[in-house]
């Protein structure tokens, strides 16, 4: 069909998330001028989670930061954000990071509290799309 992205279009982000191949999604993926970046976990290269809400959502906006430069777009181009929180009391430490990296381009965001996450280690899971 005319004007839909095709597999030869769509630039494909890996994070080597273990979770990626069995499950089926890239961390990122583009699509001309659209970035798509997964809901991103508080994951670091060793495995572990910090416990700090304010540091997993740092770690999740370095993960997406990192895949949106692969994809050849920058934190300025995203539009969207949304954030998943396991506690509604972490919402400020979480804004704060958020605010670190968005506080002068300021996306469209979504803060939602969900019952949990897929590992309890996460307080926080972050998407985010981009216009390039």
């Amino acid at each position: 069909m005319p004007g839909r992205g095709t597999n030869d279009e769509r630039q494909r982000i890996s994070s080597g998330s273990p979770y990626e191949e069995p499950i089926g999604f890239s961390r990122a993926i583009r699509v001309r001028e659209r970035v798509l970046v997964a809901g991103t976990a508080p994951v670091w290269p060793d495995g572990s989670c910090d416990p700090d809400p304010g540091r997993q959502a740092a770690r999740c906006l370095e993960i997406i930061v990192a895949a949106l430069a692969e994809a050849g777009a920058t934190a300025e181009d995203v539009v969207r954000t949304r954030i998943f929180l396991t506690d509604a009391a972490d919402w400020e430490a979480v804004g704060r990071a958020h605010g670190e990296v968005f506080g002068c381009i300021r996306p469209a965001s979504t803060m939602v509290v969900v019952a949990a996450l897929l590992d309890p280690r996460w307080k926080v899971e972050i998407e985010a799309e981009a216009i390039v």
